[in-house]
């Protein structure tokens, strides 16, 4: 239970927070907790989060502010653990550090300052700009469906959201397909260097032998169309890896 000091801090800055929101940030508390809030980081432009909708909680404890609260991200982010404590130094792993001077809007400021570095902590994971893109790209579709704190805390973001998702939906979202074809060539890649690689006329099995052929025919020809339509030669040696990691895995699939 909160004391009447941080009741009245709390709802002071919510107050604030309102009415004077930080770029990129939104943030309330749990109307049943007030040392329960939600926030919302958009991906700023220019970072591989842009257009990201990243949900999280801070944790206050009941004396704030004379101690800091607890930080989480719960949206899956490419750059913190879901659901974990992180360590920053405005957060509960360094109390001796907080300063009771510091509010929401503080906390959250320097939590979007981190997220869109390079520094690594307690929490923080390391994954590409491609992933966390990928990550941007299903942050809104995630928080809508699948995070049940995220639709009871904001529900009329949940409304807007279900808008977005259905003019996404309508244009095709090109970006997000070109992401899914990226993030399953790296999944295969990924898979491709752990198989075991074969050659055709090894395959006994004649049905497995056909669906190899085919996939090598298949991802030659692949190969063919993205050369012709390469400018660079670095792209070409692109595509070549790419198919090569590819009918790789294939294979080795049909060998099990």
């Amino acid at each position: 239970m909160a004391t009447k000091q941080a009741l009245k801090r709390l709802t002071k800055e919510y107050k604030l927070i309102v009415e004077s929101p930080p770029q990129f940030i939104e943030a309330r508390p749990n109307e049943d907790n007030i040392l329960e809030w939600h926030y919302i980081i958009t991906g700023p432009t220019d970072t591989p989060y842009v257009n990201g909708q990243y949900h999280g909680t801070l944790t206050f404890p009941s004396d704030y502010p004379y101690k800091p609260p607890a930080i989480r991200m719960i949206t899956p982010n490419g750059r913190f653990k879901e659901n974990t404590r992180l360590c920053l130094s405005m957060s509960d792993y360094h109390p001796d550090l907080w300063n009771p001077g510091w509010s929401v809007s503080t906390i959250l400021t320097g939590l979007l300052s981190f997220m869109t570095g390079n520094e690594t902590t307690t929490g923080s994971i390391v994954t590409t700009e491609q992933q966390k893109k990928y990550y941007a790209a299903k942050s809104m579709e995630f928080n809508t469906f699948n995070n049940t704190r995220f639709k009871l805390i904001f529900p009329d973001v949940v409304d807007r959201n279900m808008i977005e998702l259905d003019n996404r939906k309508s244009k095709g979202d090109p970006e997000m397909i070109e992401l899914k074809d990226i993030n399953k060539f790296n999944n295969a890649i990924a898979k491709a260097v752990n198989e075991k690689a074969v050659n055709i006329e090894d395959i006994q099995d004649p049905e497995d032998r056909i669906r190899a052929e085919e996939a090598l025919r298949e991802m030659n020809e692949h190969q063919e169309i993205n050369e012709d339509n390469s400018t660079t030669k670095g792209k070409t040696g692109k595509v070549y890896y790419i198919a090569f990691a590819v009918v790789l895995f294939l294979l080795g699939v049909f060998m099990k």
